[in-house]
């Protein structure tokens, strides 16, 4: 095996980093699990240079790997001599800590269970002097997180040998016992990062939320100060070596940032973490490729993530590209793999569009139905999780999925209700609108969000419970300027009234509610009335056999509430908007009176 000294090594001399080679020489003999000659080595070497050091053994009591830190950290290189990824994995790590303490901490025991080490140890070095020596090794589970048994303080000189072995063995077979099963389902540890606020909404809070939605467990929460964004790492070089070490400390899979990254910053943080690094919008469509079930849906969905990832393709440089060894056309640097993966994508672009393109077609024709039977259109909207759905339900009695969850439900739904004066009203469930929302995503859903700018009414559901709804009040009001629809007429619905901390700020067009409880959907149910009978007003007219067309033409253009046949005609009860109240008369070829409707006389 060639030995090399890896990890900092700049700023030492060549001859001290040829003396340290000899410690791969210092095989420890059978039974011993740490000699007192490669502590004395690892202590007199930490005190020349000043810096960390650590040694990977085998359980042959073969040295495989040594690395140099800085003062205060080393960075330990994942190895594995257990094929089996269910075990330990076949190497025990020592490590000298300079500051005289051998006292572990919370990252080198987070490493411990994130690299499924035989052992971690610490060897505590002053004055070139192995003081204090600690072991630690994989522990029992107690809810749900993993507790290292640690052995120390001790002697270097007076180590129990064949107990810390053991210790190895029972650590082993401890991962094969059933209660250590539930790591094969472990959910996926992150770390959340971002930047604060200076509005005092807490958008790292959501983001947590979002996570555990998407199935992930968040171990930690990094909030940095205001500043300008670094564009290399976005938190800068310091910070991210400080999550670098919490990563280790709290066993983090996955980093999640609150921003946007550019690609230039993922690749950067990914190479300082050692760990994948997803943002916002990556996070976001991810919940939503799993929320989507419907075709449309689905499609949508895609369409965001490829527009979201083709700016953000990184090249390996001439090693992606595809060189010809000899010949006619295969000469030279020949096209590069980057360049084929962003042809491939824009392809799959273009066929999504396409297909899109179609259904926004059968969609269009759906729509122009509706409009022919001329049934007014509810469009609810709001911020995700602010109980739209549940409202639905409520309103409709239909059992559309209803959770406690960011983003529970993804694919529109449409459902018929009944208002109080017998009129009918199609109610509309869009999907949930979010803090920073994905412009890509507000494009691949257009023809869906379509529906809010058709509709003849937009309620406003509005999550009273949320100490600040009012900023995401804005959020959707930003969305709806957006698709063109802030002027359609809306009615705030404050929900969730029935929770204790609910706080609703009343308005003149605003009715306060409990979707879960049923509180308050009577006044909903008129108000939305009213508002739609603005535009409409219900005749009474008796259609002559002779005309019967016009039942027809009362059809096409309003809402039928009743009909009885009786000797001299047709006896119709119907709701039409006012501008087409010409239609009927000539139809008819009578002059019909515009009555006040039910909400003008109830004034």
């Amino acid at each position: 095996m060639e030995k090399i000294i890896n990890g900092k090594t700049n700023g030492i001399r060549d001859s001290v980093l040829e003396e340290m080679k000899g410690l791969y020489d210092l095989t420890q003999p059978s039974g011993v699990f740490l000699s007192a000659e490669l502590c004395e080595s690892l202590a007199m070497f930490t005190e020349r240079i000043g810096r960390e050091i650590s040694v990977y053994i085998s359980r042959s009591g073969v040295i495989k790997d040594v690395s140099i830190g800085d003062a205060t950290t080393v960075s330990m290189p994942d190895m594995r001599i257990v094929r089996n990824i269910d075990r330990l994995c076949g190497v025990r790590c020592i490590h000298t800590h300079p500051n005289g303490s051998g006292y572990l901490s919370d990252v080198d025991l987070g490493t411990l269970n994130s690299m499924r080490l035989d052992s971690m140890v610490a060897v505590g070095v002053r004055e070139g002097k192995p003081t204090s020596v600690y072991a630690s090794f994989v522990g029992e589970m107690e809810n749900e997180e993993r507790i290292p048994l640690i052995y120390g303080p001790m002697r270097h000189d007076r180590l129990p040998q064949r107990a810390l072995l053991d210790a190895i063995l029972v650590a082993d077979n401890r991962l094969k016992a059933p209660t250590y099963a539930v790591t094969q389902s472990e959910p996926e540890r992150a770390i959340l990062v971002g930047i604060e606020n200076n509005d005092g909404y807490d958008t790292l809070e959501e983001l947590k939320q979002l996570a555990e939605t998407a199935g992930v467990k968040v171990v930690a929460i990094e909030r940095q100060r205001r500043r300008p964004v670094d564009n290399a790492t976005y938190v800068g070089s310091g910070k991210a070596d400080e999550l670098r070490l919490l990563g280790s400390a709290t066993e983090a899979d996955l980093y999640i940032f609150d921003d946007e990254l550019s690609a230039i910053q993922i690749r950067n943080l990914e190479d300082v973490f050692g760990a994948p690094v997803i943002d916002r919008t990556m996070l976001i469509l991810d919940i939503f490729a799993t929320r989507a079930t419907s075709r449309e849906g689905k499609l949508q969905v895609e369409l965001a993530q490829l527009k979201y990832r083709l700016p953000r393709l990184l090249g390996a440089g001439v090693v992606l590209s595809r060189q010809g060894a000899s010949g006619v056309g295969m000469r030279g640097p020949g096209e590069k793999k980057l360049e084929i993966d962003r042809r491939r994508i824009h392809r799959r672009i273009y066929e999504l569009e396409q297909e899109l393109a179609e259904v926004e077609k059968q969609r269009g024709l759906r729509r122009g139905a509706r409009k022919k039977n001329a049934v007014p259109i509810v469009a609810l909207v709001g911020y995700t999780n602010a109980g739209k759905s549940t409202l639905l339900n409520a309103l409709s009695g239909s059992d559309v999925l209803a959770e406690d969850k960011l983003f529970a439900t993804l694919d529109p739904v449409v459902r018929r209700i009944t208002l109080p004066g017998g009129s009918e009203c199609l109610l509309s469930d869009t999907v949930g609108f979010i803090n920073k929302l994905p412009h890509d995503l507000v494009q691949a859903f257009h023809s869906t969000l379509e529906e809010v700018r058709e509709a003849d009414l937009i309620l406003h559901v509005i999550d009273s419970a949320c100490p600040y709804y009012d900023v995401q009040m804005r959020v959707v009001e930003q969305v709806l300027a957006s698709l063109g629809a802030a002027d359609l007429p809306l009615i705030e619905v404050y929900n969730k009234i029935d929770l204790a901390d609910a706080s609703p700020r009343k308005r003149e067009n605003a009715v306060s509610i409990s979707a879960v409880n049923g509180t308050g959907l009577d006044e909903l149910r008129r108000a939305v009335e009213s508002v739609l009978n603005a535009r409409q007003v219900r005749v009474e007219v008796v259609v002559p056999y002779d005309k019967f067309d016009a039942i027809q033409t009362i059809r096409s253009i309003g809402t039928i509430l009743s009909e009885a046949y009786e000797e001299d005609g047709a006896h119709i009860a119907a709701m039409l908007e006012s501008d087409k109240l010409f239609q009927l008369q000539k139809a008819l070829g009578i002059t019909v009176d515009k009555p006040k409707a039910d909400w003008e006389e109830s004034k």
